[in-house]
């Protein structure tokens, strides 16, 4: 046997990551969007003009989750892919996208900054598509289990910039709960 670890072995490392990634990229997404008060129940955002393709509150309440799960499975491959080239590279942009991520709902429903918020989340679709590039090459699994969140993202800057569009004074309707000068 010339192996340095068995497939079970291995299977097991992994496990170990995932069981760290995925928890905590569930705990950090979900915290950034109750601690930005997102969602219907805020009220800034319920005074607001919707697009007609917006989707009810039970979606975003079942589709986030999912793609937290996904990006906490992608994050557990790419760190358990040790020894590949541009690893450290990957890790860095996955970490650079989730804080963009978690940063936009505090962004768009805490400081009402839907414009900021469409330039981020255009940069948040940017970066996707440069990282789930990179993890192709590192795993491509990875990069799979990307592709939800990316189709997501692009639907959400869609709705971002109608809510912009229909909304042109959104920004100023109620006090927001965070200021920001960007």
């Amino acid at each position: 046997m010339n192996q340095i670890a068995s497939r079970s072995q291995l299977r097991i490392s992994y496990l170990r990551w995932a069981l760290f990634t995925v928890p905590l990229v569930l705990l950090l997404g979900i915290g950034s969007g109750r601690m930005a008060g997102s969602g219907y129940g805020n009220r800034w955002f319920a005074a607001l003009e919707k697009p007609e393709l917006m989707p009810a509150s039970w979606v975003f309440g079942l589709v986030w989750p999912l793609l937290y799960l996904l990006l906490g499975l992608a994050l557990a491959l790419i760190l358990h892919a040790r020894g590949a080239r541009f690893r450290w590279w990957a890790i860095g942009l996955f970490l650079v996208l989730l804080l963009m991520v978690f940063v936009w709902p505090v962004l768009f429903f805490a400081a009402h900054q839907i414009t900021a918020a469409l330039y981020l989340i255009g940069a948040i679709f940017g970066f996707s598509i440069i990282t789930i590039l990179l993890l192709a090459r590192i795993r491509p699994t990875a990069a799979l289990l990307m592709l939800p969140f990316l189709l997501w993202i692009a639907f959400a800057a869609y709705l971002n910039y109608e809510i912009l569009r229909l909304n042109p004074d959104a920004e100023s309707l109620v006090a927001p709960a965070v200021r920001t000068q960007i």
